[in-house]
């Protein structure tokens, strides 16, 4: 039997890139995104091309949302395999604002990457439960790591976007926790950084990011595909482990 997946923000970019890899290896991957037609349209697309899809709306930022389509999956199919939280947003990257800490620009990106993927897996941990592998995948990133923001010799010691870079380091804590609380489980929980990847999120040019989506998509993957004796509460990318 096909595992179940859902995928939030899939509707494109690194979300969709990852429903394609993930529904090529065979497992059944539901398209989350905040707008209900553009989550359908992108499973349609993924459908066309001979795909195991299906859509859900989700909206990360509305508990309501998420409870939801939480009750959509359980009527559906049952069960959640996996669980990638890959809805994530940068407002700093186009902020006019010049204040240094601006606590507008905090509270929306924490709503997002912390409070939204909070509120995503604690709905669907009860379907997580009745997998016998299920697999909670975080997508973080490296600009989140505390050793790499103090580190000159680290080329992301430049970037200085703090909303965003303390939601993936609180992120990261969760993921821990998370994996400590459940380690009596079959539920792995881990956190990724996909790497400098051509998408719109990038605080940096586009155009310098070496990665396009597909690529980053595999260590998404890889890790939401863990066999039972793969690790719990670590912080990876495509490299292997990252500082914290």
């Amino acid at each position: 039997m096909a595992k179940i997946a859902l995928i939030t923000g899939a509707n494109r970019g690194l979300g969709l890139a990852t429903a394609r890899t993930l529904a090529r290896s065979g497992v059944t991957t539901i398209v989350a995104a905040r707008d209900a037609a553009e989550a359908e349209q992108a499973a349609t697309e993924l459908r066309s091309e001979g795909l195991d899809t299906g859509s859900v709306q989700l909206d990360v930022n509305s508990p309501d949302s998420a409870r939801a389509a939480a009750k959509h999956v359980q009527e559906q199919y049952g069960v959640l395999d996996i669980l990638i939280n890959n809805a994530g947003i940068l407002p700093e990257a186009t902020a006019e604002s010049t204040v240094p800490l601006n606590v507008d620009l905090f509270k929306a990106t924490y709503d997002t990457n912390v409070f939204g993927a909070v509120s995503v897996i604690s709905e669907l941990l009860p379907l997580l439960r009745e997998s016998d592998s299920g697999r909670i995948v975080n997508v973080s990133s490296t600009m989140g790591s505390l050793t790499d923001q103090s580190d000159p010799a680290s080329p992301y010691y430049q970037v200085v976007v703090p909303a965003y870079q303390s939601s993936k380091a609180a992120l990261n804590s969760v993921t821990v926790a998370l994996a400590k609380l459940l380690k009596d489980t079959p539920i792995k929980v881990n956190s990724i950084c996909p790497g400098f990847v051509q998408t719109d999120l990038t605080p940096m040019n586009r155009e310098q990011a070496p990665l396009t989506a597909d690529d980053a998509s595999h260590i998404i993957v890889k890790m939401a595909s863990l066999a039972a004796d793969g690790p719990t509460g670590q912080f990876v990318d495509r490299d292997g482990s990252v500082a914290w």
